[in-house]
């Protein structure tokens, strides 16, 4: 799930006019044939139609992290899950039950307000953050609208929070807002402490990037309207992560979260209460290869609206990018290029989003040496 793909929007003031449209009022009326602009007839089937033999993404629980007597044996699972998978489903987290129930509520029933009080929060001309829909567009031809309206917002560093977003939202679901993103904040420094203790990295390497008050955190509510033709569209078009870590809730329980595994598109069924952590491509350039960032996108529903809610995790702005010199030798050259943090952003906003394109960008050629 990538806060980077909610930032690319066509400049352009007829683009931008298609992208305010609010797709759930465009779906509230019968939809008797899909916009144009939404088609996605070109993506590769899931296994779908052969769930039952599909496998099942790791679990990983967050108490076993942190108990020292079973701290050993779940830090070996995570590594191997990392390796493997790049995802795994998180359970005894911690966030409370009715942390989480406050939460869907709350969303829903932003989604549920006219759309003139969400406009209130539009995305602005030129800008990236605000509710509204993606459209990733590189040329005139191309279609590019994911089947979804979305909201994205900055929450870290607090300084860089736009004033008219989280705090002009309803008190209601601002304080709800606030609580959920202070409690994914301290399981996100859990997970990437234990992240850094199974590559040996030090934690402080670790906390130098993503330290709490100025790295780089955001989160995205998305709405997903079902769609009569749902295999005609995409909900959110396939990409890994240009982050360090994802974490997902799946707000109302409707499935639609696919991941690619050994060249196959898998479905993924969230456990009662679960997050879904995913690895973005910063970490695999951290690890220098060694884990992965793993490929997803998101389906809809022909029946009913699904809703999830993202948080994403990054290093500072000023950060520097690049394989951890703890894990660099004459045995293991750096695979990857090491840049600021400000750079990646800017380049992959010049670059189209295509699968884990943009991290073969960032990958070091044969003969050639890290910049």
């Amino acid at each position: 799930m990538h806060f980077f793909a909610a930032m690319v929007y066509s400049l352009e003031s007829s683009k931008e006019l298609e992208s305010s449209i609010s797709l759930q009022e465009i779906t509230k009326e019968p939809v008797v044939s899909i916009p144009i602009r939404y088609l996605c007839i070109d993506e590769e089937p899931s296994l779908l139609s052969e769930a039952s033999l599909a496998p099942a993404i790791p679990t990983i629980d967050s108490k076993a992290l942190v108990m020292e007597q079973t701290r050993g044996s779940e830090l070996e699972r995570l590594h191997l899950t990392c390796k493997e998978w790049g995802i795994f489903q998180l359970v005894n987290h911690g966030v409370s039950s009715s942390i989480m129930e406050k939460l869907k509520y709350e969303i829903e029933k932003f989604y549920r307000l006219p759309l003139e009080e969400k406009m209130r929060y539009k995305v602005r001309p030129g800008d990236f953050e605000g509710y509204g829909q993606k459209a990733i567009l590189h040329s005139q031809d191309q279609k590019g609208f994911d089947w979804a309206d979305r909201f994205y917002m900055i929450t870290n560093p607090v300084q860089r929070r736009k004033l008219h977003l989280l705090p002009q939202l309803p008190p209601s679901l601002r304080e709800t807002l606030e609580v959920y993103l202070s409690e994914l904040q301290k399981l996100a420094k859990v997970l990437l402490w234990s992240i850094a203790d199974t590559l040996k990295i030090a934690r402080e390497e670790v906390d130098k990037m993503f330290n709490d008050e100025d790295g780089m955190q955001s989160v995205r509510m998305t709405y997903y309207p079902p769609c009569p033709k749902p295999e005609l569209v995409m909900g959110f078009r396939p990409h890994s992560d240009a982050t360090g870590i994802t974490i997902l809730h799946q707000v109302n329980g409707v499935d639609g979260f696919q991941v690619k595994k050994d060249g196959v598109w898998i479905p993924v069924h969230f456990l009662p209460n679960a997050f879904v952590v995913n690895l973005g491509d910063i970490l695999e350039v951290s690890s220098n290869g060694l884990y992965k960032s793993i490929e997803h996108r998101a389906t809809v529903n022909s029946s009913i609206e699904r809703i999830s809610i993202a948080m994403f995790f990054n290093p500072k702005f000023e950060a520097e990018v690049g394989p951890a010199a703890s894990l660099i030798n004459q045995d293991n050259p750096p695979a990857f290029k090491t840049v600021k943090m400000e750079k990646l952003v800017k380049d992959y906003f010049s670059r189209k989003q295509d699968g884990k394109s943009f991290l073969e960008h960032l990958r070091i050629s044969k003969g050639k040496t890290a910049q």
